[in-house]
């Protein structure tokens, strides 16, 4: 397989300080090319959720050179890549936390971590980041930590009333201000000619699904250069819309 890719990211009208860290690699390797991208929003006052957001990502590129290539020559077990990724999330949520008690600031960060080898993904996911497929419509891969969603399984609000609810940036767990991290992970084929979409909370509140999916049809991603455009684009128009967060997005097309 082969991808395009893009990333744009936009400290918003608000913040002085962005404080969501992204890195996206392709590496060629022994069984083809592997796509992995990491993307974090971090929480703290001045830069000290620019630090926890930007700490997991140094542990996780950190991972991607040093330990997958050995997954890689053992035999690509994903199972290994779930207990790497759950034994970085435990380490660097007891770092985080422990380096906020010293300075007395509490400080975290969400994640969301994508990696397609062969023709399968493996995603995991804390907190309210998202991963997005898009084919022939878009779909939500990953689920929000976060008290509103609780709320919506539990029948206690529509989707109507939690996309105006104070309480939806309220996150039941973040890596560095959870006691205990337990992340999602997700897991399924990848099909030539769609997309993955990672984005921080920033990027989705002031539009719609459809708005995203509209500019970011796979069928219509034919240049990366394009594609930053287009994500550029539906950045200004979440400015427009008096977004205040900063705001983050990814793209990964799957080609033949």
């Amino acid at each position: 397989m082969n991808y395009l890719t893009a990333v744009h990211t936009d400290v918003g009208l608000k913040k002085t300080t962005n404080q969501d860290s992204i890195c996206l690699n392709i590496a060629d390797t022994s069984i083809g090319k592997v796509a992995f991208a990491v993307l974090c929003d971090g929480m703290g006052g001045l830069s000290k959720g620019e630090l926890a957001s930007a700490t997991l990502i140094r542990a996780f590129k950190k991972w991607f050179c040093t330990e997958l290539p050995l997954i890689i020559e053992s035999g690509c077990d994903l199972n290994i890549v779930r207990n790497n990724w759950s034994n970085i999330i435990t380490e660097q949520n007891n770092r985080i936390s422990n380096y906020g008690k010293t300075i007395g600031a509490s400080l975290g960060t969400t994640l969301t971590v994508l990696l397609i080898i062969n023709d399968t993904y493996l995603i995991a996911n804390v907190g309210d980041s998202r991963a997005y497929e898009l084919n022939e419509n878009i779909i939500q891969i990953t689920k929000d930590h976060t008290v509103v969603e609780r709320e919506i399984e539990r029948g206690r609000l529509t989707l109507e009333e939690a996309e105006k609810d104070s309480r939806r940036n309220v996150l039941l767990q973040c890596i560095g201000a959870s006691s205990v991290v337990v992340p999602d992970f997700f897991e399924g084929k990848v099909i030539t000619g769609s997309a993955f979409l990672l984005c921080t909370d920033g990027f989705r509140h002031e539009v719609s699904t459809k708005e995203i999916y509209d500019s970011l049809t796979p069928k219509h991603l034919l240049y990366e250069g394009d594609i930053e455009a287009k994500i550029r684009k539906l950045i200004d128009l979440i400015k427009v819309r008096k977004e205040q967060d900063n705001i983050t997005a990814a793209i990964i097309k799957i080609t033949a």
